[in-house]
């Protein structure tokens, strides 16, 4: 098993700002989010803004087993891509659509990392609801990610909160410790069974992610630019994260403003 990085209260600090900077930027992308907006304008905008505070955009050149490193600053999955879509400027936004923007930021030597999906212009309550779920389960998962809990907890937690309501729990891909490397020990299901897992330690920074489909959980690689992904049904996902710190008690979510 990868070696687990405890951070000490120096770090987490130098944590807290790396995602605060996550969060800001997100927070602008929110208001250039609208119909007629490329997702290459948004990627533009989120490079900008995060150079202009002194970090660098972590995804930007983020190397790929499939195929050529990531071009852009951010992700923006469009509809059915469920996460790693490519900013294009042929990728016109249009009125309910939704698009998630994963964002990354490295600073003092640390990573930010958070998600969000946006809703472009009015979205029909069948896909609003899909993102209030998700969402939701975000948060259930970080309610249980506290000292003496496991891993298996979180994952259970957000398949149970999901599947539930009739959505599919994309197994595929995961969530992750983070720190000084954007991806670090352990990884964290969307799925699992409680009690079961890597014991939470105080001081463990992982990034929860629930990847949430309306239809079923089948996924597949865009074959054209080798990062997206995508659902099989071609029906809407839904990508809400947040970077957090295990604590006792109840957890501390750094990726917020």
């Amino acid at each position: 098993m990868d070696k687990i990085y405890l951070k000490t209260e120096d770090e987490i600090e130098l944590m807290r700002q790396a995602n605060r900077l996550v969060a800001m930027t997100l927070e602008e992308l929110s208001h250039w989010i609208k119909p007629g907006v490329s997702t290459l304008r948004l990627d533009k905008v989120a490079d900008e803004f995060i150079r202009d505070h002194g970090a660098v955009p972590t995804f930007k050149g983020f190397p790929n087993p499939y195929g050529h490193p990531f071009p852009g600053s951010i992700c923006t999955s469009v509809n059915d891509c469920v996460v790693h879509g490519v900013p294009s400027s042929q990728k016109i936004l249009s009125d309910g659509d939704i698009v998630s923007i994963d964002c990354g930021t490295t600073l003092n030597g640390f990573c930010g990392d958070s998600a969000y999906t946006f809703c472009v212009g009015k979205v029909s309550e069948d896909v609003q609801q899909l993102l209030n779920t998700t969402q939701e389960a975000l948060y259930e998962a970080i309610n249980v990610a506290v000292v003496g809990a496991r891993l298996g907890d979180i994952g259970h937690c957000i398949q149970n909160y999901c599947e539930t309501r009739g959505y599919g729990v994309v197994r595929e891909l995961s969530g992750h410790g983070i720190g000084r490397d954007m991806h670090e020990a352990p990884q964290i299901n969307n799925f699992g069974t409680r009690h079961k897992g890597v014991l939470l330690q105080e001081g463990m920074c992982l990034a929860i992610e629930p990847m949430i489909t309306m239809g079923n959980r089948q996924i597949f690689l865009n074959e054209a630019d080798r990062w997206a992904i995508h659902t099989k049904d071609r029906r809407p996902a839904a990508h809400f994260e947040h970077t957090i710190v295990v604590r006792r008690g109840k957890a501390q979510i750094l990726s917020i403003l």
